[in-house]
């Protein structure tokens, strides 16, 4: 089968791509140059902040299945420039689906526990989102751009992405390791509720959703535990035997320009009893983060 992926730089995306290798034909579609390790892929170089890019590019392919993966991230950078987010997270949800639609292609988009407000979670598909600031807004349009416009598609939400494959960019569990690691104290947010997704995971699912199953609507593909980031951080550390300091501290004192959804987290039961990849518990998922960081660090 013919499978893009979108956002194929990022953590989920790249490791999309290396589960296809070998088993699919394979577009991945990133800015700038390609910054995967070599393999049996196509690269190609595309914004989804152009309008029409990504599109061309899924269309000279002919995709016959999709994992949008690609967004703009950044929610501080959102804030700055929600134009920006607003090109990347709403527009190009866009110009994936319609190509999808033209294609007859299988789409699956991936969004964020962020388009709910975080005062009552965790929270589940059927839930209202109310999304706060521009990157929350830009990834809801996001969402129902894909829905609407690519006819069966799902979306699959996850939250706080972090992945120990070589190349990988920062997330707040590398900043973990490398901080303690340094003897440099660790600032963790004590009043933020999350679901830490592990990007192999959360690709796994996310595959298993778009080649595997007809699902459509919304499904929570997070990890399978809600805790606050200080006790996130705490496991981490356990885990990799780094001793040091982790310092509680509120959003409202780290004065972000972006709000945070503080209550939030995402309630799985509906990814367990539809997929043969179940969300991975959070120790679980730290013990697959540590061997991937050990792999990395060997190949050094």
């Amino acid at each position: 089968m013919r499978v893009a992926v979108t956002g194929a730089n990022g953590l989920l995306g790249g490791e999309a791509v290396d589960l296809l290798l070998g088993r699919h034909e394979v577009l991945a579609l990133g800015r700038g140059p390609s910054r995967l390790s070599a393999g049996p892929f196509t690269w190609a170089e595309a914004d989804l902040g152009d309008g029409s890019s990504v599109a061309r590019a899924l269309l000279d392919f002919r995709a016959e299945a999709v994992l949008h993966a690609g967004a703009m991230t950044d929610v501080d950078a959102c804030e700055r420039d929600p134009e920006a987010a607003w090109r990347v997270n709403a527009g190009g949800s866009e110009q994936v689906a319609r190509a999808c639609r033209a294609l007859g292609a299988r789409l699956v988009a991936v969004s964020t526990d962020y388009v709910f407000d975080g005062r009552a979670g965790p929270y589940r598909e059927e839930d209202v989102p109310n999304p706060q600031g521009a990157y929350a807004r830009s990834k809801r349009v996001g969402e129902e751009a894909a829905l609407l416009l690519a006819p069966g598609c799902a979306v699959a939400r996850v939250a706080v992405v972090y992945s120990g494959r070589p190349g990988a960019k920062p997330t707040f569990a590398t900043q973990v390791v490398e901080k303690l690691s340094r003897g440099e104290p660790v600032r963790a947010f004590e009043d933020q509720l999350v679901s830490p997704t592990l990007a192999r995971n959360g690709a796994a699912m996310a595959l298993e959703l778009l080649l595997e199953t007809d699902f459509g609507g919304v499904l929570h593909t997070s990890g399978a535990t809600v805790l606050d980031r200080v006790e996130f951080a705490r496991r981490v550390a356990r885990r990799f035997g780094l001793p040091g300091e982790i310092v509680p501290v509120r959003t409202a004192d780290a004065r972000l320009l972006a709000p945070r959804p503080l209550r939030g987290g995402l309630v799985v039961e509906r990814a367990q009893a539809l997929l043969r990849e179940q969300p991975l518990p959070v120790d679980a998922a730290i013990e697959r983060f540590h061997e991937e960081w050990s792999r990395r660090a060997a190949a050094r």
